[in-house]
């Protein structure tokens, strides 16, 4: 699977929803008629976008565990479409893991350069995405 496009990196922790959010809200246009395929971290992707996109698969999560619901399970319909879901998305974190083989893309890289950090992952991308042209 290609990598088709990167947002630019933070430094620390931050949620992948949290940064999503920064780099779309204003700019829900991209998302007009287009197919999602998204992970559980983007489970609040509905309620602030769902006006623009055509659909989107998101896995279920098992309800949580309480007094009414003490062994709480998915449904064998909900289990076979995360599995389909997961099948999919499995492509997209083997590219990710991919680019994360070199080792300054994995490691703390203490540069003095503002924006070098994003060179470099462009690059380990780009070098993805030239492995599977052949």
């Amino acid at each position: 699977m290609f990598i088709g496009y990167l947002w630019p990196t933070v430094s620390g922790k931050s949620h992948d929803y949290t940064m999503f959010k920064n780099e779309f809200l204003d700019n829900k246009w991209v998302f007009l008629e287009t197919n999602l395929m998204l992970d559980l971290g983007y489970l609040w992707f509905e309620k602030d976008f769902w006006n623009d996109v055509l659909w989107i698969l998101i896995p279920k999560k098992k309800a949580r565990k309480s007094k009414n619901n003490p062994e709480p399970e998915l449904t064998l319909e909900e289990k076979e479409s995360n599995k389909i879901i997961s099948s999919f998305r499995i492509k997209v974190e083997n590219a990710i893991g991919w680019a994360k083989r070199y080792w300054i893309i994995s490691q703390v890289y203490r540069n003095k350069f503002e924006k070098f950090n994003d060179n470099i992952m462009e690059i380990a991308c780009g070098l993805w995405n030239f492995h599977l042209s052949f």
